[in-house]
C-alpha cells in the first residue's frame, strides 16, 4: 500500500500531460485515518467517471455498536451516511467549483434500499465514489485533482462519516424508524392483516413526477371499524388502518383519492425515511401491483385458470407469445406474481383490461359461455384466496361486480375513507347477477417452470447486460421493458438486476433448476456475502440496491429470449 502524499506527488506530476495519464493512478493510498482504492480511471475527460473506495476502521468513525449491530439497523445506517454524504459533496463541490471537482456518489430517493454505496462489515465501513477528474480539453489539470484527493476526499470523510459531526439524533431516528416499521410489518404477518396506513399519513405526491408530499393535503384518518393502535418497539403508539387478509375494495368517484392510496400501498413494500409523510404505510413486503401491459412477451405460462377453450384448441398451460394483449398479459401478470410467492395482490381498474377484470350479465346472455375463452379476474378473486390465501386489493369505480365476492368495502371521498362494506353487500344481495359458468369455485394449478440455458444466446460476462435508466435492461440487442413494473422504484434497483441476470445466466442456470429454486440461491448468496458477491469485477459495484425477488422476477419473464422446458 502506497502512502497518501505519492498520489498527491504523482497528480502534481501530471499536470499538462495527455489524459491517458491519469491511468498510473490505480491502487490504494494510506491516509491518516482512512484509505483510498482507486479502481478504474475513466478513459478520457466524456468517459462514465473514474471509481473509488473509501475504506475506514469501523471504531474510527466512532459510530456506536448498537446502531450497527444487526442487519436491519447496518442498512438503516448505511442508508443515512449515504445520504449525508451525498449532501455534503453537493456543499463542498460547490463551494469549491474552481477545482473542477465533479464527485458522485449513489442517490436515493424516500425509500431506504439495501445498497452497495455504502457498506457496513464487522470491521469496516467501506463507501463508494465516481469522481470524475478534471482536464482542460484532454490535458490533466493536476492541481485541481491534488486538490480533491488531498482537500475535498478527507473533508467528505470527517464531516459525513464521523459520528461526533454528524446529527446524531437524525441518525438515531432513522434506526429507530426502521425498527418500528420492522415491527409492524411483522404484526401484519403475525395477526393476518395485509397492509397498515397510520393516522396522519401523507399519501399524495407533489405531482406525477415527484415522490415528495404534497404540502396542505388532507392527512389520512382510518375509518373506525378499520382502526388499530400498535405499540412500537421505540415505545410510540401509533393508530391507523389495518387491512385484514382477503379481498378489499376501494372505490369511489374520480379523482378523490383511490389510486393515490394504492400507489402509498405498492411503495410500502419498502421503508421510508422520515419526512416522507408515508413513514407508517407498511405493506406485506411480497405484495405485487399487477396491470394490464400490451405487447409483452410470455414463456410457457400456465394462465388457464383465466383464459382456456381458445379457438383451434390452442394450450393455455404452457401459452407463449411475444406480443399478448391487455386481457392475456395481466392473466400472465398474475400467474408469475404467485410463482413468485407474492401474498397480496394490488390492482386498479385504470390500468387493467377490461375484459380481464368483469363481464356483465348482458354480455354474458349475448355471448354464450363455449365462446368466451376468458375467465374474469371477478370469478377467480374469491378462489384464489380461498385455495391459496392470496389476498387482493383492488380500486374499483365503474363495476360493482366485486360486491358479491369483496370481504370489506372503503370508499374514498375527496381522501376521506369511509367503511361502506354493509351497503355494498346490500346492493350486491338485492341485485341478481348471473355467476360464473367457468369453474367458480376452484382457481386452478400454479406451475413453477424451468428455464433453459438456451434461453441465452452465449455464456459472456455481464457486459451483454446493460442498463438504459430504471426502465430498461438491453441483453446484447434485446430490450427487457420494466416500464410496467411499477415497483421498481430506483435506477440502481435495474442495475443490480441486470448483474443478478447476467449472475443467474452464468451459475444457475442449467436446465434442471424451476425459476424459485434459483432465485432463492442468488438472495441466499447475496444474504451470506452482500451485493457486491454478484458481480464479476472487484472493488467497485458502488450503484446498486436491492430489488425484491418479484422484480427479478418480472424482469426475466419480460425478456422475449426465455424459453421454458415443456411439461409433459
Amino acid at each position: 500500500m502506497k502512502q497518501a502524499h505519492t498520489l498527491f506527488q504523482t497528480l502534481q506530476s501530471l499536470d499538462g500531460q495527455k489524459y491517458g495519464a491519469y491511468k498510473r493512478l490505480p491502487g490504494t493510498y494510506a491516509y491518516n485515518n482512512f484509505q483510498l482504492a482507486i479502481d478504474h480511471i475513466q478513459a478520457d475527460p466524456y468517459a462514465p467517471p473514474s471509481k473509488v473506495r473509501i475504506i475506514i476502521d469501523k471504531a474510527t468513525t466512532g459510530i456506536p455498536e448498537d446502531l450497527i449491530d444487526t442487519k436491519l439497523k447496518r442498512i438503516a445506517v448505511s442508508d443515512f451516511l449515504t445520504r449525508n454524504i451525498y449532501s455534503k459533496i453537493h456543499k463542498l463541490t460547490q463551494r469549491q467549483r474552481n477545482y473542477h471537482a465533479n464527485i458522485m456518489i449513489d442517490n436515493c430517493g424516500p425509500e431506504i434500499l439495501e445498497r452497495s454505496a455504502v457498506t457496513i462489515t464487522d470491521h469496516f465501513i467501506e463507501v463508494c465514489l465516481e469522481i470524475g477528474l478534471p482536464a482542460k480539453g484532454r490535458k490533466i489539470l493536476g492541481t485541481a485533482a491534488t486538490h480533491i484527493f488531498k482537500t475535498i476526499v478527507p473533508e467528505i470523510v470527517t464531516q459525513a462519516l464521523f459520528y461526533n459531526n454528524v446529527n446524531q439524533a437524525a441518525l438515531a431516528e432513522q434506526v429507530t424508524l426502521m425498527k418500528d416499521q420492522h415491527y409492524i410489518r411483522d404484526f401484519l404477518v403475525r395477526q393476518g392483516y395485509i397492509a397498515f396506513v397510520a393516522n396522519g399519513s401523507i399519501l399524495p405526491r407533489q405531482s406525477g413526477v415527484s415522490q415528495h408530499p404534497l404540502t396542505q393535503a388532507v392527512t389520512f384518518t382510518s375509518p373506525e371499524t378499520f382502526e388499530q393502535t400498535l405499540t412500537l418497539p421505540s415505545g410510540k403508539r401509533v393508530t391507523g388502518m389495518a387491512i385484514p387478509e382477503g379481498i378489499t375494495l376501494i372505490v369511489g368517484g374520480g379523482y378523490h383519492g383511490k389510486s393515490t392510496l394504492l400507489e402509498a400501498l405498492q411503495r410500502g413494500v419498502y421503508p421510508h425515511i422520515v419526512g416522507d409523510g408515508r413513514e407508517y404505510v407498511i405493506t406485506r413486503d411480497d405484495a405485487m401491483k399487477i396491470r394490464a401491459e400490451d405487447g409483452r412477451s410470455i414463456a410457457h405460462v400456465n394462465i388457464q385458470p383465466f383464459i382456456d377453450n381458445l379457438p383451434g384448441n390452442k394450450d393455455t398451460t404452457q401459452f407463449t407469445t411475444l406480443n399478448a394483449s391487455g386481457s392475456t398479459s395481466q392473466a400472465a401478470n398474475v400467474i408469475e406474481a404467485l410463482e413468485a410467492r407474492s401474498s397480496v395482490l394490488l390492482i386498479d381498474e385504470d390500468t387493467s383490461a377490461t375484459n380481464f377484470m368483469i363481464r356483465d350479465k348482458r354480455m354474458q346472455q349475448l355471448i354464450a359461455p363455449e365462446k368466451e375463452p376468458i375467465t374474469p379476474f371477478a370469478h377467480k378473486v374469491r378462489p384464489l384466496y380461498e385455495d391459496y390465501q392470496v389476498s387482493t386489493i383492488l380500486i374499483v369505480g365503474g363495476s360493482g361486480d366485486y360486491f358479491d365476492v369483496a370481504d370489506h368495502v372503503l370508499m374514498m371521498d375527496e381522501y376521506v375513507l369511509e367503511d361502506v362494506t354493509t351497503q355494498a353487500h346490500e346492493i350486491a344481495h338485492n341485485t341478481s347477477v348471473q355467476k360464473s359458468y367457468h369453474n367458480p369455485d376452484y382457481f386452478g394449478t400454479i406451475t413453477q417452470r424451468t428455464p433453459l440455458t438456451a434461453s441465452f444466446k452465449s455464456k459472456g460476462r455481464d457486459g451483454h447486460f446493460k442498463v438504459k435508466g430504471r426502465t430498461t435492461i438491453l441483453y446484447n440487442k434485446e430490450q427487457i421493458n420494466l416500464a410496467a413494473v411499477e415497483q421498481l422504484v430506483d435506477t440502481s434497483q435495474t442495475n443490480c438486476l441486470a448483474l443478478m441476470l447476467a449472475y443467474y445466466q452464468r451459475y444457475l442456470l442449467n436446465d434442471t433448476a424451476t425459476l424459485s429454486q434459483a432465485v432463492r440461491k442468488i438472495y441466499q448468496h447475496i444474504d451470506t456475502h452482500g451485493l457486491a458477491a454478484i458481480s464479476p469485477y472487484q472493488g467497485h459495484p458502488g450503484n446498486l440496491a436491492l430489488p425484491r425477488p418479484q422484480e427479478f422476477y418480472a424482469a426475466l419473464n419480460r425478456y422475449r429470449g426465455l424459453q421454458i422446458a415443456q411439461h409433459k
